[in-house]
């Protein structure tokens, strides 16, 4: 008789392959053997171990069918382990929140609140080129502001060509409706959106301005296509546009309109095409000095007395080689109100020296250029009448001519200020009262007053 052989008749099982036992008949005791009172506790204390399964070998060519199926008896363990429950994938506890980024993000939620909250205050600031200006109408319109600022930029003055954004910190809104959109509604819709505040968060600035910007648009630089500008009324005759814009000799620019009706030319006072042009005058050389006018205003003063006033001349030239303006006083025959003078100066060759302004006198009258004046003074260059010389300040007046067309200049464009530094200690000993009325000059007056130019190193 055969020795008992514990191993299943299933072909094609492997020596080396193994039955989880445990896992087929449920663990390895009654479940009657387990106190239910104590699971959960075994359950927490007592992992699970798994139990060493028996190897299972294939049947001998000696035994039978029966033999090689009968199940061979397992021993039973002393204490029964309790069974455990497991699930084939385990979800994993949720990590607790860092209490230091949940510190941070509320600490910076609150400053951003604080500083929206702070914003509310701030007027929003137009902002045109190099201009800024606070806004202290909210109520207003765009296109109220447009109007308001066309007498300071001639370019804002036509509406159609002008568009419009606000620029707040993270934050940029395009204005459709410059008409109808106030400019305080637009900052308050931007300082409400989520994306302020999350900018705001982020940013490092935590009070920005809120900048209203007009923008010319393209159109303004260019021509319709029935449009065209032409040098004279043959050649706008003569081209295939409808509507035509040429000067004409008596300094305007007229428009040709071509119809079924016929040809219409009539002036054009406003001509949008064109860009708006200022007179004026930009120096390519430097301030004349203070010293300089001085001596000239006390050189024309020699010829003032009680018996008698006389009138003087004075070039001031520009010096290349040595880059200073020189004072040349030409041969001149003068009276109260005439000036005959010779113009060669042959010692001061163009070739070295350029001729900058005519600098003359009116004596005790006004600085007023006068018709003999115009007529004199007609080269493009500048010019200078100084007046009431019997007084202790006298009087100037500086203009332009431009080709025989005269434009009056403010006399610090080319002259250095009559202003001296002074000590700063002499503030000190100078109160400006706190009224509303003077509120406005009091700012004025300090950002003049905090210039470099008013401090003197002496002491």
């Amino acid at each position: 008789m055969s020795e008992p052989n514990n191993t299943f008749p299933f072909p094609g099982m492997e020596d080396s392959e193994e039955l989880d036992v445990a896992s087929i008949f449920g663990g390895g005791g009654p479940a009657s053997d387990i106190n239910p009172f104590d699971l959960p506790a075994a359950q927490a204390e007592q992992p699970a171990v798994p139990q060493e399964q028996p190897r299972v070998e294939s049947p001998t060519a000696h035994e039978t069918p029966a033999e090689a199926a009968a199940p061979t008896p397992q021993p039973q363990p002393e204490k029964p382990s309790a069974p455990q429950t497991q699930t084939q994938n385990p979800v994993p506890a949720a990590e607790p929140a860092n209490p230091i980024s949940v510190a941070i993000d509320k600490q910076e939620t609150q400053a951003a609140q604080t500083a929206v909250k702070s914003l509310f205050e701030k007027p929003p600031i137009f902002s045109y080129g190099s201009a800024k200006d606070d806004i202290t109408d909210g109520a207003m319109t765009f296109e109220e502001l447009r109007i308001a600022k066309s007498d300071d930029f001639p370019e804002l003055g036509e509406g159609k060509r002008v568009s419009w954004s606000v620029e707040y910190g993270k934050v940029t809104k395009t204005i459709t409706d410059p008409k109808g959109t106030t400019i305080q509604s637009i900052k308050e819709e931007i300082e409400r959106s989520k994306v302020f505040l999350d900018g705001l968060k982020k940013s490092k600035d935590k009070s920005p301005d809120c900048l209203v910007k007009p923008r010319v648009t393209a159109q303004s630089k260019g021509i319709a296509g029935y449009k065209g500008v032409f040098t004279s009324l043959e050649e706008a005759k003569a081209s295939d546009k409808t509507i035509c814009l040429f000067p004409s000799g008596d300094g305007k620019v007229y428009e040709l309109r071509k119809t079924k009706l016929g040809e219409f030319i009539a002036p054009k006072d406003n001509v949008v095409e064109f860009p708006h042009i200022r007179a004026g005058f930009t120096p390519a050389l430097p301030l004349i000095p203070q010293s300089l006018l001085q001596q000239i205003v006390s050189f024309f003063r020699c010829y003032m007395s009680e018996a008698a006033e006389f009138e003087a001349l004075a070039h001031i030239l520009w010096d290349k080689e040595l880059e200073e303006f020189v004072v040349h006083v030409p041969p001149q025959e003068v009276s109260k109100a005439h000036i005959n003078a010779d113009l060669r100066r042959d010692e001061f060759p163009e070739e070295r020296y350029i001729h900058y302004m005519d600098i003359h006198s009116h004596n005790s009258m006004a600085a007023k250029f006068s018709p003999v004046d115009d007529q004199d003074e007609q080269a493009t260059r500048l010019y200078t009448v100084l007046g009431r010389l019997d007084r202790f300040l006298p009087e100037i007046t500086v203009r332009m001519s431009c080709g025989g067309t005269y434009c009056e200049l403010d006399p610090a464009l080319v002259f250095e200020s009559l202003g001296e530094a002074f000590p700063r200690e002499w503030r000190d000993n100078v109160k400006i009262g706190e009224t509303q009325g003077r509120k406005e000059a009091r700012i004025r007056l300090r950002e003049v007053l905090e210039s470099e130019k008013f401090w003197g190193d002496r002491p």
